[in-house]
């Protein structure tokens, strides 16, 4: 033992001692078995600091131990068919990336992912999932993006996504699907904070417009390359889109075979030219706001939707829980209105053209003083800008309030060697800093940005000569000191 101690912390092991206490202890209790193990790199993979790689090596399960230690392990390009309960031997605390993709997983139990309750990132793309089904991600509360592309998914089981509750970015492209996963934003313990969900490359033919409409100003939703029906309430949302420059239908609006489709006829009611309108109403009163381009009457069985800053309501569906609704001819109505109403309206509807630059599907509407709703919303839109100019101003005086101190303090005053042979400032020392020259001619020159501090000079008694006064003040002229540039003050 005392050898393979030595060996290790490099003593002599002969005539030697102890020297390192610590060392001594820690291989004792290596011996003993009180400190863990850790596995090493299995011969299958390549391990580099924080990153397991085992991927090509036709793996079907993990026949050996991995590091716990790792943040990234890569399992890609093997033939895993399953993952099952304690697919791994021990638990990942600090693992944040797992990908699985392109192997040939088909079943995923409940609970397989609580091995790795850190994970970030998941991937499982190019596998042969076909359904999705409820539980599966059990325990993944913190992963945020989720790959599913290239699988063989045609079904999606309610409370899949359940505990996915901060996952921001969904991939479901290039699979099977033919409804659109609504449970995805009705679940309540759903990913409220999903930001972007890709269902490119599927088999969709319908979509929820509402919910889409709803979904415009806080999510990306791509939805290209799918087999869309062709309806007016559809066309409608591609024009919204376009004129709000929705960034997944414009990157992508040649791969939207449903734009342009001369077989529906959603044109021949009416449009006029858009106005900008706002509309005002005081609290508790019933207001009717017609929608903007539209003229009556509307095509029978045409859907008016309405984007209203709470909720979105259609002509097609009549709620009467809410204060809101769209009459048949696609007017909104507001019965009792509140403040909480106030703001921008849009009005959805197939206009069978893009909008022109100067067109506006939306109208504003305010509950109680115009004058008081527009300081107020102003005062919401200026709030964090506010906030910033008081930060910086704060600042800005700090700063300066520093700079005048390191002026005042810090900078070396030199002073001339007066002819009595002792050293120090005295009297003449009024104009700080300024160069012994000057000291000695008597003259001070003055830009205008000099700070002078006027003090009682106590008598010298080493002097005899009669004292003068500092600066004879008759020859300073108001316009002297106002103004800037060199002035020559006599003593």
């Amino acid at each position: 033992m005392h050898t393979i101690a030595s060996r290790l912390f490099g003593q002599p092991t002969v005539g030697g001692s102890c020297r390192d206490p610590a060392a001594a202890a820690m291989v004792l209790l290596l011996c003993l078995g009180f400190l863990p193990t850790v596995a090493t790199c299995p011969p299958d993979c390549l391990c580099a600091s924080d990153i397991i790689s085992c991927s090509g090596r036709n793996l079907s399960v993990l026949h050996f131990d991995l590091p716990s230690y790792a943040t990234r392990l890569d399992l890609s390009h093997n033939a895993i068919r399953a993952l099952r309960v304690g697919w791994v031997s021990q638990p990942f605390h600090r693992l944040t990336t797992l990908v699985l993709s392109r192997n040939l997983i088909s079943q995923i139990e409940v609970a397989a992912f609580a091995v790795t309750p850190r994970l970030l990132h998941l991937d499982l793309s190019s596998n042969q999932l076909a359904a999705l089904n409820s539980s599966i991600f059990t325990g993944l509360k913190e992963l945020k993006e989720l790959l599913l592309i290239g699988n063989q998914i045609a079904d999606v089981n309610p409370g899949a996504f359940s505990d996915l509750s901060n996952l921001q970015r969904l991939y479901l492209s290039a699979n099977r699907l033919t409804a659109f996963p609504t449970g995805l934003y009705e679940d309540p313990r759903g990913p409220h904070n999903l930001t972007f969900l890709d269902l490119s490359y599927n088999k969709l033919t319908k979509v929820p417009v509402q919910s889409l409409l709803s979904l415009t100003h806080r999510a990306s939703v791509y939805l290209q390359e799918n087999p869309l029906l062709c309806d007016c309430s559809l066309l409608a949302l591609l024009e919204y889109w376009m004129w709000k420059q929705y960034r997944p239908l414009v990157d992508f609006r040649g791969e939207y075979p449903c734009r342009g489709n001369a077989e529906v006829n959603c044109t021949h009611q009416g449009v006029t030219n858009f106005e900008a309108q706002i509309f005002q109403v005081d609290p508790g009163e019933w207001l009717r706001v017609p929608c903007p381009g539209l003229t009556l009457p509307v095509q029978e069985g045409l859907v008016v939707f309405w984007v209203t800053p709470r909720m979105m309501v259609n002509s097609s569906i009549s709620n009467s829980s809410t204060h809101l609704s769209v009459l048949p001819n696609g007017t909104l109505e507001i019965r009792a209105a509140v403040m909480e109403d106030s703001g921008k309206y849009g009005c959805v509807v197939s206009r069978g053209r893009y909008y022109n630059p100067s067109d506006s599907p939306e109208v504003r509407v305010v509950v109680g003083n115009m004058s008081a709703s527009s300081a107020a919303d102003l005062a919401r839109r200026s709030s964090g800008e506010h906030f910033n100019t008081a930060f910086t101003t704060l600042a800005s005086c700090v700063v300066s309030i520093v700079l005048v101190l390191l002026y005042l303090y810090l900078t070396p005053c030199r002073c001339r060697e007066n002819r009595g042979g002792s050293r120090g400032c005295g009297g003449r020392a009024i104009i700080l800093c300024s160069d012994p020259e000057e000291v000695e001619s008597g003259q001070r020159r003055s830009n205008g940005k000099r700070v002078a501090f006027l003090e009682p000079q106590a008598e010298d008694s080493d002097m005899g000569v009669p004292k003068t006064p500092v600066m004879n003040l008759d020859f300073v002229s108001t316009e002297g000191i106002l103004k800037n540039g060199i002035r020559t003050l006599g003593q």
